[in-house]
């Protein structure tokens, strides 16, 4: 075998990373040698290199090692029986950024998508470990992997890497490389036992204590509730996978208002389904041994061990529109622009929006909105609205060194042409204030505060001449709302 050489593959592999992805004819010119010649070059040198698309339109790009290995790395999805394929690979490219191909899978792209990202494809980034649990994660593995012991500290290849070794229960349905699809055959191989029902209560305890032990920064003090996963029984539930959020065991003022919280955010959610006719997330409230438990199932589970597509707002925004709105509306209408949604959605993101403000709610970041889909291979899928999550008055939650302010809440008005959905979120908005102001879960000064609110909103449903409930159903929506044609796990 004709020994390497080296000098000219160290020139051919900067000359295709100049111009990555880069076009044999481009490439064979700055060498100066012929387009055949190239491609045997390529060919012995094939480990380093890799090409995607037909012979008219191939673009050439050299593979950037991840820990040592230039292998790709392969996609599975789950499916929402549990069943997983391969739908895709994923390439790390020299000297930044990635190849995969989410056209080919039936992810959401735009026309001129072609599977080339300056760091990683989007769905990667939603997976990634974030918020409590994911910092609660990075704790217990950053050792083992060699990362920081922070997320937000990652770059590109500590995200991958650890994907690829312990991803095997991350948000959505993708999983990536073999070491982390092994992880999830082997939970499937594995006997699954759920919280018993009647137990529920005192394994949450036991697991809250846990967490709480672990000290991890950045809990309720700091604007965010500690929150666990756990697998439950409950015979209503579509799915046994849950997401639990806690309060302190203490009766202190900033733990009584962080349960009140999380008891308006049950009530919340129940109330956006019941009198705006959008979904949201299934949750019940628990308490015991001094604390107060938010459960909410999780939509992107099925069953046992079925999995779907999610993508975040936030995701969308960074890698098809890069629109510097970071107002739901705003991105919705440019989500409408781009043929992502249809028009009956983007009045439903309108109207969320808005009962969001109504009720107070501060924290309507982009990564709390968040879409599904059914992927169609080869093709850009509607979205269509996953269960609202994380919907609560936090404009009342504690300050980051535990004290409770008072505050007084301004409903805010809307201008002339967002009355429509201002005027469907008003009857949601004043529902869940009366609501909280009679719930006797909550704590009577909040409950108070409700009162208040509501008082306030009624009078300016007045002015705005909302029909007060009664008057017109406040359950009936003024528009048809889009409904996904697929498990919503709930």
């Amino acid at each position: 075998m004709r020994p390497i050489n080296t000098v000219a593959r160290a020139r051919l592999l900067e000359e295709i990373q100049r111009t990555t992805p880069a076009r044999a004819g481009v490439v064979a010119a700055r060498l100066r040698v012929g387009v055949a010649t190239l491609h045997r070059m390529m060919k012995e040198y094939g480990a380093d290199i890799f090409g995607v698309g037909g012979s008219s339109n191939r673009r050439y790009a050299v593979r950037r090692p991840l820990r040592g290995q230039r292998a790709p790395l392969p996609v599975y999805r789950i499916n929402e029986v549990g069943q997983g394929d391969l739908a895709g690979t994923l390439e790390m490219v020299a000297p930044r950024g990635s190849f995969l191909d989410l056209r080919a899978m039936g992810w959401p792209t735009l026309k001129d998508t072609s599977g080339w990202w300056e760091g990683l494809p989007y769905p990667i980034y939603d997976m990634r470990p974030q918020g409590f649990l994911g910092r609660n994660f990075a704790r217990w593995v950053h050792g083992d992997l060699a990362v920081p012991e922070s997320p937000t500290d990652w770059n590109d290849d500590d995200i991958a890497h650890v994907l690829s070794q312990r991803g095997a229960d991350t948000i959505g349905n993708l999983i990536v490389g073999d070491r982390a699809f092994e992880r999830f055959l082997d939970t499937v191989t594995q006997p699954f036992v759920p919280i018993a029902a009647d137990l529920t209560v005192e394994h949450y305890a036991q697991i809250a204590q846990e967490v709480a032990n672990l000290g991890v920064p950045g809990s309720s003090a700091g604007g965010e509730f500690p929150k666990f996963t756990a697998c439950r029984e409950l015979d209503s539930a579509a799915t046994p996978h849950v997401i639990v959020k806690f309060s302190g065991a203490e009766d202190s003022a900033t733990v009584v208002r962080w349960a009140d919280l999380l008891t308006c955010e049950h009530l919340a959610l129940e109330t956006l389904r019941e009198a705006c006719g959008l979904s949201s997330v299934r949750s019940r409230i628990l308490g015991g041994q001094g604390r107060t438990y938010l459960e909410t199932e999780r939509f992107d589970r099925h069953g046992f061990w079925g999995r779907s597509a999610v993508v975040s707002l936030d995701a969308l925004n960074g890698a098809l529109i890069g629109a510097a709105e970071t107002n739901w509306p705003g991105l919705g209408l440019r989500l409408l622009e781009h043929g992502l949604i249809d028009g009956t959605l983007r009045e439903s993101i309108d109207v969320l929006w808005w009962y969001g403000r109504l009720i107070g709610n501060t924290d309507m970041h982009l990564g709390n909105l968040s879409f599904r889909f059914q992927p169609v291979p080869g093709q850009s899928p509607r979205l269509a609205l996953a269960p609202t999550y994380d919907m609560l008055p936090m404009f009342y939650a504690p300050l980051a060194g535990g004290e409770v302010p008072s505050r007084d809440f301004a409903p805010p008005l809307p201008l002339p042409l967002q009355r429509p959905a201002w005027g469907r979120a008003f009857h949601g908005a004043l529902a869940f204030w009366r609501r909280a102001a009679s719930d006797a879960r909550i704590s009577a000064p909040f409950r108070q505060i409700c009162t208040t609110n509501g008082d306030r909103l009624e009078a300016l449903g007045g002015r705005e001449g909302v029909a007060k409930p009664g008057l017109a159903n406040p359950h009936q929506p003024a528009t048809p709302i889009l409904t996904p044609q697929f498990p919503t796990g709930e």
